[in-house]
């Protein structure tokens, strides 16, 4: 479980004092329930994620213990260090937006055809209750050739999830190498 300290001060020195402590400055909500400034060592944060099974991971802020859900963050954009994450508190029988990841499956005939896989969305945008959220989308690309393209509307959403995205978005094509 990731352990977090909350945080009193959310001004500008309190916040740069945390970071040159390595700590990553995050912010913790939900439906009904009230924010919480927090911060977590970056490097249990990031270990913490990598690491995890499902979308949902536990943190314990103080003496909260709760499942959380990464919904943004930010980064340096030299560096690409996290600077900040939001953290949406993932409550059992709540319809609310998600990001879900993409993942294919299968060998695609236009590999063969000297072709590459193409992931334009690496992750969906869904609305569900945290019940019924899938792991990952599942797209099969066996079947597909060069030139070939799956939309959202092509695929078939698990029971209880619904895209938001505009159903005319390509999700994942077969283009020819240069």
């Amino acid at each position: 479980m990731l352990e977090g300290i909350v945080r009193e001060s959310t001004g500008k020195q309190a916040t740069k004092a945390l970071r040159r402590d390595g700590y990553l400055i995050a912010n913790i909500y939900g439906k009904g329930l009230e924010n919480i400034n927090a911060a977590f060592k970056e490097n249990e944060y990031i270990r913490a994620v990598r690491n995890k099974d499902t979308l949902a991971f536990p943190v314990k802020v103080g003496d909260k213990e709760m499942q959380v859900v990464v919904q943004s963050y930010e980064s340096h954009p030299v560096t690409g260090k996290l600077l900040h994450v939001d953290l949406m508190v993932a409550q059992p029988g709540v319809v609310t937006h998600f990001m879900v990841p993409v993942e294919t499956v299968g060998e695609a005939i236009g590999l063969k055809n000297k072709g590459l896989v193409n992931v334009a969305k690496k992750r969906l945008r869904v609305k569900a209750k945290i019940e019924d959220l899938p792991k990952a989308i599942v797209i099969d690309v066996t079947e597909m050739d060069l030139g070939d393209s799956k939309l959202i509307r092509d695929i078939e959403a698990p029971a209880g999830v619904k895209f938001t995205d505009a159903d005319r978005v390509s999700v994942l094509s077969i283009i020819k190498a240069k």
